[in-house]
């Protein structure tokens, strides 16, 4: 079968690296893709969000599979668009999109459904945000409502950083559109975890958990990012927790985007917050994390290509998942100065001595080919992977391939995995 792998980041790498294995495959293309991704099937020079391009390529190059990897091309209708040009699409429609791409949407849904989550409200106002916020004298969370990369998200212990934050968003619209609402929520205590799971509209199948680390710095200081590693497993979701996590949150939210009118398919991502009294949920993605997706798959055993197409196909229930039980770490790789300014077209050394190493694989976000060397080519760079027989040997052994891998301000978080070691 001929697949188009649609994204270019170190999600969309670690799933062509995936897919390249599957024995079903035939011809794997990547659209836009990167440097990492080249390796794994044909780039096409096609941006992402390009539909009828993408809809165009499917067709004259008989696509059986379509899969779309980031939440932009979803919430615009890309599955919309192949499945009405008769070609199968892996992801949910643009109706469902509307669970990650409008967190009011999210937050009424959560509430008729009774899934657990913060108390929170949604302004489309700054004033109105502005009043509400300053009458608060609790820690809070200020979200931009709309896509936002990852970093559309504020945790302010003081009120008036709420204020600057929600006037950020609103008034100097750092975000765009995708700010022209807020939610503003009660801070949750606990631990982030992340929970994916394959969805078919009726059956719900759990991957293994996983924690992602949003902050650029150690320790989880300063802005949010994209993500500058993750771990998987996450030894806070045990068994117990993570029944009810499905019970009481996944179940839920599929039910309810039935009752709406917009059943559920493709990868369906719980952000949860593992509070005193229980999982709640920070939010719901709509796609494969980034970087959660690099150690999730590095220990999934069996043929993506073949899950992807039981979702596609309702029969969810006659797939059986297995796993490797070794735990993996990710960790991401940065331009300096992200997430805020950064230059591009640094030439990347020490690739080849890194992949060397037993049990890693360098999986490329932003980098690109130029005159035949490797260079930086976004923010988060590489997503470099180990397993390990413990979570302690897989971190040792991530960073000792990081160490491998040199460029002009390159620049890495040296404590992920950590919670999970202590």
């Amino acid at each position: 079968m001929n697949v188009l792998l649609i994204g270019g980041g170190g999600r969309e790498h670690a799933i062509a690296w995936k897919l390249a294995q599957s024995k079903n495959l035939s011809k794997l293309y990547i659209a836009p893709g990167n440097a990492g991704t080249g390796k794994c099937g044909k780039n096409i020079p096609i941006s992402g969000t390009n539909t009828k391009k993408l809809v165009d390529f499917g067709k004259q190059n008989n696509i059986g599979l379509v899969i779309v990897g980031p939440e932009d091309p979803l919430a615009a209708g890309a599955v919309d668009a192949f499945e009405a040009a008769g070609i199968k699409a892996f992801g949910p429609s643009a109706g469902a999109a509307q669970l990650e791409a409008d967190k009011a949407f999210a937050k009424q849904l959560m509430r008729s459904t009774s899934i657990s989550t913060a108390e929170g409200r949604i302004f489309e106002r700054f004033d109105d945000a502005k009043t509400y916020i300053a009458s608060r004298d609790e820690a809070l969370v200020v979200k931009a409502a709309g896509l936002a990369k990852g970093k559309g998200v504020f945790v302010c212990d003081d009120p008036s950083d709420g204020i600057l934050a929600a006037e950020k968003i609103m008034c100097d619209k750092i975000f765009g559109s995708a700010g022209e609402k807020v939610i503003v929520e009660d801070k949750l205590l606990g631990e982030e975890v992340s929970i994916l799971a394959f969805v078919d509209s009726r059956n719900i199948y759990v991957m293994e958990s996983s924690q992602d680390h949003k902050p650029i710095g150690d320790g989880d200081s300063g802005p949010n990012t994209g993500g500058m590693g993750a771990y998987s497993p996450a030894p806070v979701v045990n068994e117990e927790a993570m029944d009810k996590i499905t019970r009481e949150i996944l179940v839920p939210v599929v039910d309810g985007m039935n009752r709406n009118g917009t059943p559920y398919k493709g990868i369906l991502y719980a952000g949860l917050m593992i509070t005193a009294g229980g999982p709640r949920v920070l939010e719901f993605n709509v796609r494969f994390g980034d970087p959660e997706t690099q150690p999730i798959l590095m220990r999934l055993k069996s043929d993506l290509l073949e899950v992807c197409l039981a979702v596609c196909d309702g029969t969810l229930d006659k797939v059986s998942l297995e796993w490797d039980q070794r735990p993996a770490v990710c960790i991401v790789v940065a331009s300096g100065g992200y997430p805020g300014g950064y230059e591009k077209g640094k030439k990347i050394t020490g690739l080849q001595d890194a992949e060397s190493i037993d049990n890693v694989v360098v999986f490329h976000a932003g980098t690109a080919v130029k005159n035949g060397d490797i260079i930086t080519n976004g923010g988060r760079v590489l997503g470099v992977t180990a397993l390990g027989q413990t979570i302690a040997d897989a971190k040792k052994t991530a960073y000792e391939a990081v160490d491998k891998i040199k460029f002009d301000g390159a620049y890495c978080r040296r404590d992920i995995a950590d919670k999970a070691i202590k």
